[in-house]
């Protein structure tokens, strides 16, 4: 142990003995996580506690007073036992080693994102605007640190760090004015939004610890007066957590249901400022990973980075925000588009398979996420049930149908071949991080055969890899119409 190691126990174990009148019988660091704060376990005879040293004593002063005013008014924090300031270090709550995101991945390694992780993602939105609406009252904020609001400043700041450490270090291309014109017209838009919140500003699943199921919040020290939107955006969003954008949206319902409760906000404005919010997280979040990254070379940051990325897949396939940015788009896209990006980390992203029927009379799919690739492949050269009466009514999801499909080898050479396409582009896809795969079965009416073909690519995709699969018949959502 080095000697400024030494002396820093020496000061916690002064702090906890002078606290609880008891001698520590063992202290132990704990992991580092990407920050220059180092905590510590510490037990006595029946006491213990965390210890904590960090020599930035604005940072502690704004950790401390926002934990003993959210103590005050019943927030689930832990409880500041000690501090000594002059020294660097402070005593808190024992709270355990289970976070959420050791939690959930833990779970989904067994059962997927199940319905237990979703149950505890619900407790913890619910509590959102309890320190958001209910910790603002009251609060501090001249202790605030490095600002004291999400400000122009603070988001200038993250901006530019995204730029200069990630877009930068990461080689991709952009126009220097054009997108600072963007930065401008992106913060004016964000700054719109009503910003007289507490704003947790690091509210990420490594930042809730589970105590019996229940959560508690820790390391709000960045804490500043802000939009609701934020923190909400960094918890769905947080990359590694990976939660998948049906359960984003679940628990943005019981967000704002939750919201109704403390204030009013009119839902329709929260969602036109919503997604901005996102987008300036995961930026802000991929700067940090490109300075621990690409600038520090800790490379075990670089692991979010496809994370992030698909993330920025989803939002452009998806969201169009009410203000025009086109160099930051080019910029995003560019990010897309990155096979090197997507490779970061040794990291395996889910490939999901949307699979689809279709009539040729009501025209080939349009792709919603925008990809422009995929397969579409035309059954109509195979037998056509449709011309029979006895089928004349039923689909390509029901067994006579299905059955007089199955005895024809027409019809098992052309799957065969699908097949062998199919399992290239998956194989492919996987290694390269893409997760997105588009395949379209059309047919005259939509009724039979591409159904039947597109329910059995689904089969096949099901039992021989391990990937998300869609299915979805275009027609049959419609009147269902002649083969």
């Amino acid at each position: 142990m080095s000697g400024s190691q030494k002396n820093k126990q020496l000061h916690l174990q002064k702090l906890f003995t002078d606290w609880c009148k008891e001698d520590v019988i063992k202290i132990e660091a704990l992991p580092a996580h990407g920050s220059s704060r180092e905590y510590f376990r510490i037990e006595g005879k029946t006491a213990k506690a965390i210890g904590a040293y960090n020599e930035d004593r604005s940072e502690n002063r704004a950790f401390l007073s926002f934990a003993r005013h959210f103590t005050k008014i019943g927030l689930p924090v832990p409880e500041i036992y000690a501090e000594d300031l002059d020294r660097h270090v402070y005593l808190e709550q024992d709270l355990g080693d289970e976070t959420l995101f050791s939690y959930l991945s833990r779970l989904r390694e067994v059962e997927g994102f199940s319905d237990k992780i979703i149950a505890v993602y619900q407790k913890i939105v619910r509590l959102l605007p309890e320190f958001q609406v209910k910790g603002a009252k009251g609060l501090n904020y001249r202790v605030c640190y490095p600002r004291h609001s999400f400000d122009r400043q603070s988001m200038m700041w993250d901006l530019n760090y995204f730029k200069y450490y990630f877009l930068k270090l990461a080689k991709i291309p952009f126009d220097e004015q054009k997108l600072e014109n963007d930065f401008k017209k992106f913060t004016d838009f964000l700054l719109s939004a009503e910003r007289d919140y507490f704003l947790y500003r690091d509210f990420q699943s490594r930042n809730v610890m589970l105590v019996s199921g229940e959560p508690y919040f820790i390391d709000f020290q960045g804490g500043r007066k802000g939009a609701l939107h934020y923190d909400l955006a960094s918890l769905l969003y947080d990359a590694k957590a990976d939660i998948p954008s049906q359960v984003r949206l679940q628990l943005l319902e019981t967000y704002l249901e939750s919201l109704a409760n403390h204030t009013s906000v009119d839902r329709q404005t929260f969602l036109a400022h919503y997604y901005g919010y996102v987008y300036i997280r995961i930026m802000q979040a991929l700067g940090a990973y490109g300075f621990r990254g690409f600038y520090e070379r800790k490379t075990h940051f670089l692991k979010s980075v496809p994370y992030a990325i698909r993330n920025l897949e989803i939002l452009l396939q998806t969201v169009k925000l009410p203000v025009e940015l086109p160099a930051l788009v080019d910029a995003w896209n560019r990010l897309v588009r990155s096979t090197f990006l997507r490779q970061l980390g040794d990291v395996e992203l889910r490939l999901r398979t949307r699979i689809q029927s279709f009539s040729y009379k009501r025209g080939i799919p349009l792709d919603e996420r925008g990809h422009g690739g995929g397969f579409v492949f035309d059954c109509r050269a195979l037998p056509n049930p449709g011309r029979y009466t006895k089928y004349e009514f039923l689909t390509g999801n029901d067994q006579p149908v299905v059955a007089f499909l199955d005895k024809k080898k027409e019809v098992e050479r052309f799957l065969k071949n699908i097949f062998n396409l199919i399992d290239q582009s998956v194989t492919d896809y996987q290694k390269r991080n893409f997760t997105d795969l588009m395949v379209a079965f059309g047919c005259t009416g939509g009724q039979h055969r591409s159904v039947y073909c597109a329910n059995r690519l689904a089969a096949y995709i099901k039992d021989k890899y391990k990937i998300e699969v869609e299915v979805r018949h275009r027609e049959l959502e419609m009147q269902r119409p002649r083969a």
